[in-house]
C-alpha cells in the first residue's frame, strides 16, 4: 500500500479540533464558499458497500455538499447463513431481533425461502425498520414489526425488549459475525433464551481504485457507518498520522471504534440515523473549513 500512497499529497497532522454548534439550518457560509472555490475535491467520502450510498449522497446534495463514493466494505455469507431458512420453518420464536439494514435483508431472504412464517420482529432503529416497510405491507400480517427501542443501540434494545411475564421469552438474533455480544448478553441477563446466528459478515473490498483513493485522501470528511468501514480505511492509509482529516460516524459504536484506532477528530450524532449523521458530517465539514480558512 505504500506504493499507492507515496505520490499523494497528505495533510500534516493537525491538533484535535472540538467545535460544536447546531447546523440544522443548512450549509454554513464558509462551507458554501469552499464548495464554489474547490469543485475538484469532494467534500465528503461515503464508504458504505456498493449500491447503499444513494440515500446519504442525496441528503448531502440537498445541503449543497459534494460526495465521492468509495465503498470500503462488502458483505459475505456468514457461517450460519444456510441454517436460517430451515430454523424459521421448524421453530417459532417470541422475537426476531434485527440490528442493521444488512441483517434485515439477509433475514427477509431467508424468511421468504421459509415460505413466510408468522414472526414478530424487533429492530434497532429507523434505518433498519425501513427495510421492512414493503415486506410488512405485502405480508398480510405474517410479518409484524413490533418493537423499536427508545435509542438505536444494542444496549438499549437489550434493556427495553418486552418479555413474557412469568416465563422465558425465546429470541432469534441473526447477526453479523463481527457484531459484539452486547445484545445476547443483555437479554440473557434479563432471562431471555437467545439463539444467535452469524448469518453474514463484512470484509474489506478486494481493491480500491488508486485515483479514487487519491481524491478520498484530499477530502475534508470521511463518513463511515460501521466499525468494519473505519478499520478498512485504517488499513488503506496504514498510519493515521498520514491522514488527519475529520471522521463523521453514523453513531456512537462506530465513533468509539474510530477513536480506539487513533483518529482524533471524530463526530457522531446522539441518536444513530441518517438525519443525525448528516448533521455530524456538516459539523465535521464546518470544523475543517474553520481550521483551514486562514
Amino acid at each position: 500500500m505504500a506504493s499507492l500512497l507515496s505520490p499523494f499529497p497528505l495533510l500534516s497532522l493537525q491538533p484535535p479540533y472540538h467545535h460544536h454548534h447546531s447546523l440544522k439550518k443548512g450549509v454554513p457560509c464558509l462551507v458554501r464558499d469552499s464548495l464554489s472555490s474547490s469543485n475538484s475535491i469532494p467534500q465528503v467520502v461515503v464508504t458504505r458497500e456498493s449500491g447503499k450510498n444513494k440515500q446519504i449522497i442525496k441528503a448531502l446534495e440537498k445541503r449543497g455538499v459534494s460526495s465521492l463514493e468509495l465503498p470500503l466494505i462488502q458483505h459475505a455469507p456468514g457461517p450460519d447463513f444456510d441454517r436460517l431458512p430451515s430454523l424459521l420453518t421448524d421453530k417459532s420464536f417470541d422475537w426476531i431481533i434485527i440490528t442493521s439494514p444488512q441483517a434485515a435483508s439477509v433475514f427477509l431472504e431467508a424468511w421468504k425461502a421459509a415460505c413466510s412464517p408468522k414472526v414478530k420482529v424487533g429492530v434497532v432503529g429507523a434505518g433498519t425498520a425501513r427495510i421492512f416497510d414493503e415486506p410488512v405491507q405485502a405480508s398480510q400480517g405474517q410479518l409484524h414489526l413490533a418493537f423499536t427501542p427508545s435509542k438505536a443501540t444494542g444496549k438499549v434494545l437489550a434493556s427495553e425488549l418486552p418479555d413474557n411475564v412469568g416465563k422465558s421469552s425465546s429470541v432469534l438474533y441473526p447477526a453479523s459475525l463481527k457484531a459484539s455480544n452486547e445484545i445476547e448478553e443483555g437479554l440473557s441477563r434479563r432471562g431471555f433464551d437467545v439463539l444467535r446466528l452469524n448469518t453474514y459478515t463484512t470484509v474489506p473490498v478486494q481493491s480500491v481504485d488508486a485515483t479514487l483513493l487519491q481524491q478520498a485522501l484530499s477530502a475534508p470528511v470521511l463518513s463511515v457507518a460501521s466499525p468494519s468501514a473505519i478499520r478498512a480505511w485504517m488499513n488503506l492509509i496504514q498510519n493515521e498520522k498520514q491522514w488527519s482529516n475529520n471522521v463523521a460516524c453514523i453513531g456512537e459504536t462506530t465513533a468509539s471504534a474510530a477513536r480506539r484506532l487513533g483518529f482524533k477528530k471524530v463526530y457522531h450524532p446522539e441518536q444513530p440515523g441518517l438525519e443525525g449523521w448528516v448533521d455530524s458530517i456538516m459539523e465535521a465539514l464546518t470544523a475543517h473549513e474553520e481550521l483551514h480558512r486562514f
